[in-house]
């Protein structure tokens, strides 16, 4: 969703930011309608080798659960500098070979964009560089052990989960997984 450019912002966050805007209804009528606008975020999909890298995180008032590596969107900075950025401090890893692999919207009532990257080819170049609110444990995985735990309930990335089950469901799974590892 994109928030309509005569909305005024009403509250300014740390990371949300509240739009107000006066909406025609269908029947002529006016409502004031809201939404939140939050920094895009991006997450990594690492892998190594035949090994898919997923993050086991701990993070204050939030349990520890599977994701992928990433995080959060500064001003001015691209997508791909973000991903880039984030491998290299969650996990050591460099890589060569990015590519968008999906954007979600996840809710009509945000304007916020996630960008999900693939980097393949990683080699590690650095230890963690880790938040001070952050406790993460890394896990190769191999592609069967990564949808097992994408399907779990552990697994934060509530978007990629959906679109897992959808792959399953109409026998295109096998592409999604060309997509990740390459074209082997």
């Amino acid at each position: 969703m994109d928030i309509p450019k005569h909305a005024k912002k009403v509250f300014e966050g740390i990371i949300f930011d509240t739009y107000q805007w006066e909406q025609e209804m269908y029947d002529g009528s006016t409502a004031t309608f809201e939404a939140l606008k939050r920094p895009g975020t991006v997450q990594v999909i690492p892998v190594v080798g035949d090994k898919i890298v997923l993050a086991q995180e701990e993070q204050p008032l939030a349990a520890k659960r599977f994701t992928y590596v990433g995080g959060r969107q500064e001003e001015g900075e691209e997508p791909i500098e973000v991903a880039k950025r984030e491998l290299l401090e969650e996990t050591g890893l460099e890589s060569d070979d990015f590519e968008l692999i999906r954007t979600y919207e996840p809710s009509g009532k945000f304007e916020w964009k996630i960008y999900v990257f693939v980097a393949r080819d990683c080699r590690k170049v650095a230890e963690q560089g880790l938040d001070a609110g952050e406790k993460i444990e890394l896990h190769e995985v191999d592609f069967d052990e990564f949808l097992k735990i994408v399907s779990s309930r552990d697994f934060w990335e509530r978007e990629t989960s959906n679109d897992v089950f959808r792959m399953i469901h109409e026998g295109t799974i096998n592409e999604y997984k060309k997509q990740i590892l390459g074209a082997s």
